[in-house]
């Protein structure tokens, strides 16, 4: 090709332009405690799409909780039980000792607060749980747990501009035992969900888990005749487990199983806001609402 014909050939081509340096920022930006620079404005991150469980609660199943739950009170309530201390509070000799009720403190017969159309029960966090045995003796089996609960929930440290989200986090042991676990050894891993991740945890753990799991009939009940008014009974949160297979059937761990060394099985933790007599029960109607079975032997 021929000098006159290449100029003819890049005449309607636009030249490129020399790239330019950004402009400097008159007043620089700070860094926080991890090097990482800190904008002049808040950023938080906010849903792009509704989420379908959210809804699905506002919608219709805050409201048939309402009428499953309802206690009527004709009347005011009775005042509360006096307490009789053990000893004399006024004795000097039994001041500054420890003074149980007599009775206990009755926790397990703690009665439920007025229903209202404000204290309906609803699902305040989920809770993922796993401890590994391994790390007793080395704590590099923690990096496949925290690995693949961080895959789970997509939570970080203060990610999205939540202060209140701490992320993956080691579960340390809190005394001695047999020699083997000392204080402040890390044992497990554990991550909080709360807002829509906690729905779409549960929305994958309903419609692709559960259906794939083998002799999976439910969440296991005590048996009708069990007592109720126990610590548990009035707690509000329901907590099961799953087997290492099951962690293989999340779509976020599926997709990749072969950069997991070893999977794990973990404890779920449903934490309400039920209290009182009857809590139990009003936490495993909101499951239910949810599609997650229940079974009772």
């Amino acid at each position: 090709m021929s000098a006159a014909t290449a100029r003819v050939a890049t005449a309607g081509v636009p030249a490129a332009r020399i790239f330019r340096k950004p402009p400097r920022l008159r007043r620089p930006l700070r860094n926080d405690e991890r090097g990482l620079p800190i904008p002049h404005v808040d950023l938080t991150l906010h849903d792009t799409a509704p989420c379908r469980h959210r809804e699905h609660y506002y919608t219709s199943l805050r409201d048939n909780l309402m009428y499953m739950t309802y206690i009527h009170e004709s009347g005011p309530r009775p005042p509360p039980r006096e307490i009789r201390l053990k000893y004399n509070p006024d004795d000097p000799y039994s001041k500054n000792r420890i003074n149980p009720p007599v009775g206990g403190d009755r926790l397990g017969k703690k009665p439920a607060p007025v229903t209202t159309a404000e204290n309906v029960v609803k699902l305040e966090k989920i809770v993922l749980h796993t401890m590994i045995k391994e790390a007793i003796s080395n704590r590099s089996f923690l990096v496949g747990a925290i690995a693949s609960f961080r895959a789970l929930s997509g939570e970080t440290s203060q990610g999205g501009g939540r202060h209140s989200s701490a992320g993956v986090q080691l579960v340390k042991g809190k005394k001695s035992v047999s020699g083997w676990v000392r204080p402040g050894m890390p044992l497990g891993v554990k991550v909080e969900l709360k807002g829509p991740k906690m729905y779409d945890f549960i929305a994958t753990l309903t419609e692709f888990v559960l259906p794939r799991l083998r002799e999976f009939p439910g969440i296991v009940m005590p048996p009708s005749s069990a007592n109720i008014q126990t610590p548990s009974g009035v707690a509000g949160v329901v907590t099961f487990g799953l087997p290492p297979e099951a962690l293989g059937l999340f779509p976020q761990i599926e997709i990749n199983l072969e950069a997991y060394p070893k999977t794990h099985g973990m404890h779920i933790h449903f934490i309400t806001n039920a209290e009182g007599q009857g809590a139990q029960n009003k936490a495993r109607a909101l499951l239910s609402g949810f599609q997650i079975p229940f079974s009772r032997k």
